[in-house]
């Protein structure tokens, strides 16, 4: 996804500009599970060409950053550039300012480095195209009356699941094993798999296995299997959510001298877990500096968060790599 807008005033594009990362961080957050710093970029790491970058930084299960969204307030550069002007309420023709911004299919990257496992992919039901698969269990070959109550059964559960607004997939494929079908959903990140026999439906109930949690296996009435569900897949978008904040917040330093930075980062590997994860810190905006940083350490400067900054929080601080006064808190850490 890609946007551009022309404004008459310079108040008026920074406004978009930043509305853009805020849209971006709702979207990361409410959809995909995943919390992010919003900031804006150092100027060495800006957009070339841009006054100033607004960014989102997600962090991944081995620590490292990856910028998952950014918005560019570009003043009147690019309007000048390729004469890009309006007409003013005095009829005069002036240059346009300037946002710029996008996110793209670095977020698929984002969604499976922050919520998969070691058995597949793990999707947030919000945006998994396949909600529920249901995989049911034929009756024996001579039991007539079992499979028609099965086959019945089966209909009204993937009915009301629908009607529920649920997306559902029925795996009704006879050439293929039942576990290689548990294995295949599951590693295809599924939210939810239910599981529906004869025994089940003489019951009045089903099973439920969700892709992450407590590992069990629920028996939940059919009658009720529609509301479970939707209330199972929306504890279950909560909780890798949350998960995600906790890692987020557990894995940002504090407080660190560049020194301890520095040892954590600079053999800090992509294959290794949990990793070093990001430090915040006090900063002077130095280019200079920066680069020596990241040439000692690979370590970036993600963003100065908005959030501290706005705060105020580098008030009185020493900058921790120079000594010098703190301009910024910054973000720093391994990035993709």
């Amino acid at each position: 996804q890609e946007g551009h807008t022309a404004h008459a005033t310079s108040e008026g594009a920074l406004e978009d500009a930043r509305a853009m990362m805020d849209e971006y961080a709702e979207m990361a957050q409410d959809l995909l599970a995943i919390p992010v710093v919003k900031g804006a970029k150092s100027p060495a790491e800006r957009f070339a060409g841009a006054e100033e970058t607004f960014t989102i930084e997600a962090l991944m299960q081995n620590g490292w950053a990856l910028q998952s969204g950014t918005s560019h307030f570009l003043g009147q550069s690019f309007g000048k550039a390729f004469d890009v002007t309006f007409q003013d309420k005095d009829g005069k023709q002036q240059d346009v300012w300037g946002t710029s911004f996008g996110a793209s299919t670095r977020l698929l990257g984002a969604l499976i480095m922050t919520h998969s496992d070691d058995a597949g992919l793990v999707l947030p039901p919000r945006v998994a195209p396949v909600q529920v698969v249901i995989v049911p269990i034929p009756a024996k070959k001579n039991d007539a009356e079992g499979k028609a109550a099965l086959e019945q059964s089966l209909d009204d559960l993937t009915a009301s699941l629908k009607a529920a607004g649920l997306r559902v997939k029925v795996d009704d494929r006879d050439y293929i094993r039942n576990g290689a079908k548990y294995f295949e959903w599951e590693r295809k990140g599924v939210p939810l798999r239910i599981e529906l026999g004869p025994r089940d439906v003489a019951k009045g109930s089903c099973v439920f296995k969700y892709r992450v949690g407590s590992g069990e296996k629920q028996f939940v009435d059919l009658s009720n299997a529609s509301k479970e569900a939707v209330d199972g897949l929306e504890q279950m978008q909560n909780d890798l959510l949350d998960t995600a904040k906790e890692r987020l917040a557990s894995g940002t330093t504090m407080n660190a001298s560049y020194a301890e930075m520095k040892a954590a980062l600079e053999t800090d590997e992509a294959g290794v877990y949990p990793g070093a994860g990001l430090y915040l810190v006090p900063w002077k905006c130095n280019a200079d500096n920066e680069e020596t940083i990241k040439t000692e350490c690979k370590a970036t400067i993600r963003c100065y968060p908005m959030d501290v900054n706005e705060a105020g929080m580098a008030e009185g601080k020493k900058c921790f790599y120079s000594g010098d006064d703190a301009t910024h808190m910054a973000l720093f850490g391994r990035a993709f």
